[in-house]
C-alpha cells in the first residue's frame, strides 16, 4: 500500500560510513512522492541501457524506451552514427514510433503525418506548405546523449556524468576472454515486480541471501570466494563458477550493477542485460536480453540449443525466486514495521555504495549540501 509523502530530512540524506550504515528508511520505497523523486532526481541526470548495438545494425532501425517520462527512439541515422531523439512530434505530441522497427527511410508522425529526417530534421509538415512564417527546416527533435560501449548502447537525456567514469575499469576486467559486442541477441523477456525498483536493485546487489534464496545457483558459485567491489558508478560481484558442460561450463561469473538501474550479467558465452524499470507505486518492470556466443564452425547446434534452452530455464527459475522474496520485502517496508537496519558490511557493501549515490542524488535535488 502507498503511504503519504513525508518530508524528507537533511540528515537522513547524510553519508554513511559502511562500518556503521544502514540501509535506506522505509519511506523512500513506499511513499506516494517516491516515484517523482526518483525520475527527477535519479533517471533524468544519469546513463540509461538502451539495447545491444546489434538491434541497430542497419540505417533505419530504431528502438523505443522511456527515460524519467520522455518517450525516446534510438536509431541508426547513417551507418556510422547513433542518435536519440524525444519521441514526441513538435506539432502536438504524437509518437513518431510505438515499437521497434527496420529499416525507417524517415519518422513520420503517427498522428498528423508531420516527417522527420533521420537527422531529426522537419522535412515535411501536411497541409502548411501555405502557412505564414513557418519554416519547415527550423523545426527539429530535441536529441538525447548516446554512447556505444562493448556492444551496448546507452542514453541520457541531458545531464549525466562523463560515461568514461562510468564504466572505468570494466574494459581492463572483462580483458579478451569476454567480448561483449561479439555475442548475438537470443531472446527477450520481462517480469513484472510488485516492488519498488529500488528493493529490486537492492537485492541484487548482495550474494548474501543466495544460500537462502537460490538453493540450485548456490551449488554453482564459491560463496566463500565471492567478491564485491564497488567503483565510482558501478559494482562487481564476482564468484568461480562450477556449471557442468550442460549450461555455462567453468570459469567465473560477473555481476555488474551500473548506476542506476543496468545489471549485466556476464558468464561463459553469454551476456545477460536486466534493465530495471520503474512502473509506478511499489511496481517495477525487469526486462531481460540475452546474448550468446555465435556458435562454432564444429559446435552441434542441437547441443548449443538444448545448453540455451537450460540456460533460460535456469534463469527463469532463479528470477522467480528473486521475485517472491523482493514482493515479500515490499510488504514489510510498508508494513509500518520496519526500521532501517545495519548493513552487513561485508556482504552488503553494494548495497550501501547504491545507497549512497541514491542519498547524493536526493541531496541534490533536495538542495542539500
Amino acid at each position: 500500500m502507498n503511504q503519504p509523502t513525508r518530508t524528507v530530512g537533511a540528515a537522513e540524506l547524510q553519508p554513511q560510513p559502511l562500518a556503521h550504515a544502514t540501509a535506506l528508511p522505509a519511506h523512500f520505497y513506499v511513499d506516494a512522492g517516491a516515484g517523482s523523486r526518483d525520475t527527477r532526481a535519479v533517471f533524468a541526470r544519469h546513463w540509461q541501457l538502451a539495447c545491444h548495438v546489434s538491434r541497430l545494425a542497419g540505417v533505419g532501425d530504431h528502438v523505443v524506451l522511456e527515460i524519467a517520462g520522455v518517450p525516446i527512439i534510438v536509431l541508426r541515422s547513417d551507418t556510422g552514427t547513433l542518435r536519440a531523439f524525444h519521441n514526441v512530434c513538435r506539432h502536438r505530441a504524437g509518437p513518431l514510433a510505438r515499437c521497434d522497427g527496420l529499416g525507417a527511410k524517415a519518422l513520420r508522425c503517427k498522428y498528423h503525418g508531420w516527417t522527420y529526417g533521420l537527422d531529426g530534421v522537419l522535412k515535411a509538415a501536411t497541409e502548411m506548405k501555405d502557412v505564414p512564417d513557418f519554416d519547415v527546416s527550423s523545426i527539429r527533435l530535441p536529441e538525447a546523449r548516446v554512447q556505444l560501449w562493448q556492444g551496448l548502447v546507452f542514453v541520457a537525456l541531458g545531464e549525466a556524468p562523463p560515461f568514461d567514469e562510468l564504466v572505468a575499469g570494466i574494459d581492463a576486467r572483462l580483458g579478451a576472454g569476454h567480448d561483449l559486442a561479439s555475442l548475438q541477441f537470443h531472446h527477450r523477456t520481462h517480469y513484472d515486480v510488485a516492488c519498488d525498483w529500488k528493493a529490486y536493485v537492492d537485492n541484487y546487489l548482495e550474494g548474501y541471501h543466495v544460500p537462502h534464496i537460490h538453493p540450485e545457483l548456490n551449488k554453482l558459485l564459491d560463496y566463500r570466494s565471492y567478491v564485491t567491489t564497488t567503483m565510482r558508478w558501478h559494482s562487481l560481484q564476482f564468484s568461480p563458477l562450477e556449471s557442468g558442460d550442460g549450461l555455462y561450463g567453468s570459469g567465473e561469473a560477473l555481476y555488474y550493477f551500473i548506476y542506476p538501474n543496468t545489471m549485466l550479467n556476464i558468464l561463459p558465452g553469454r551476456l545477460q542485460t536486466n534493465r530495471v524499470l520503474p512502473l509506478g507505486p511499489g511496481r517495477c518492470r525487469i526486462e531481460f536480453d540475452f546474448y550468446y556466443r555465435a556458435p562454432a564452425g564444429d559446435e552441434d547446434a542441437e547441443a548449443a540449443g538444448a545448453r540455451r534452452a537450460a540456460d533460460l530455464a535456469f534463469s527463469d527459475d532463479v528470477q522467480l525466486e528473486d521475485v517472491t522474496i523482493c514482493e515479500d520485502v515490499q510488504r514489510g517496508l510498508a508494513s509500518g514495521s520496519y526500521q532501517a537496519g545495519r548493513l552487513n558490511p561485508l556482504r552488503e557493501n553494494a548495497v550501501h555504495h547504491f545507497h549512497e549515490l541514491l542519498r547524493a542524488d536526493y541531496r541534490h535535488d533536495a538542495g542539500i549540501a
